[in-house]
């Protein structure tokens, strides 16, 4: 009863306080207002301000993909999934945890050219004031710094071959040296390379763990177990070999050691 009590007389002091609220009319609750408008540009300088916008908004977009395609990502992320298709497993480690781990060894092994671009273009950019004016990057000496340790990293791990291959599909003339290569020449060049590496990785996975299919396989069918799957079989034997060489170590360090 008493809780009831103190309930109704809550409720009736804020029926007071609102009809007070409603019978001056001077106070008013403010209710902000939003306005989105689009307007002509007059000038050349908007119209150049407007194009840079877009232009970052497009850049903004594709910027998962860039950080995929020219990162150590993509190669880490095909081994690990084809770990899991030579374990057989479906689940288990959930996608999730997959590419989490890849991205963290993703920063670990590029973590010197992210320190380059880090001390080479952003913090002598964005710390202009600290500079004197005529040693400040301008925006494009900022791109040039910015992409050159990754040009630098993505020459280091592509095939040559690959570069000629795309040089050639664009009748450019042969380099002389890498600053010769333009950059959209160098990044599917780069793709391809990194597809190739981890596709022949994937392949040394796969052979000890059929070697244990076909043994399994072979044995059921001396047994006379033709209908038992020899994936149910063979898929707790493969987790204990990984388990007993200790392959995620194993496998993170040859990972590792390919970008070398």
């Amino acid at each position: 009863m008493r809780k009831n009590a103190i309930i109704l007389i809550v409720i009736f002091c804020f029926l007071g306080i609102a009809s007070a609220y409603a019978q001056d009319a001077r106070v008013r609750i403010p209710i902000p207002s939003i306005n989105l408008g689009i307007e002509e540009a007059r000038s050349p300088n908007e119209v150049a301000l407007s194009l840079q916008i877009l232009f970052l908004l497009s850049i903004l977009t594709l910027a998962p993909s860039i950080a995929v395609l020219t990162t150590a990502f993509l190669r880490i992320a095909i081994v690990f999934d084809f770990l899991k298709k030579a374990l057989s497993l479906q689940q288990m480690p959930p996608n999730q945890v997959i590419f989490g781990l890849s991205l963290f060894l993703t920063f670990f092994i590029m973590f010197p050219t992210f320190d380059r671009i880090n001390n080479e273009a952003i913090q002598p950019f964005f710390n202009a004031q600290a500079t004197p004016p005529n040693e400040r990057l301008s925006l494009e000496q900022f791109y040039e710094k910015g992409i050159s340790p990754l040009r630098d990293f993505m020459f280091r791990q592509t095939d040559p071959k690959y570069i000629g291959f795309f040089m050639n599909m664009r009748r450019l003339p042969a380099p002389n040296t890498y600053k010769d290569v333009p950059t959209y020449i160098l990044i599917p060049a780069f793709v391809i390379n990194e597809l190739t590496v981890g596709f022949r990785i994937g392949i040394l996975l796969f052979i000890p763990f059929i070697i244990i299919d076909m043994v399994i396989a072979s044995t059921l069918m001396a047994m006379g177990m033709i209908m038992l799957p020899p994936v149910m079989i063979s898929l707790p034997f493969k987790i204990i070999l990984f388990v007993l060489v200790d392959g995620w170590e194993l496998l993170t360090y040859q990972v590792f050691r390919s970008f070398g």
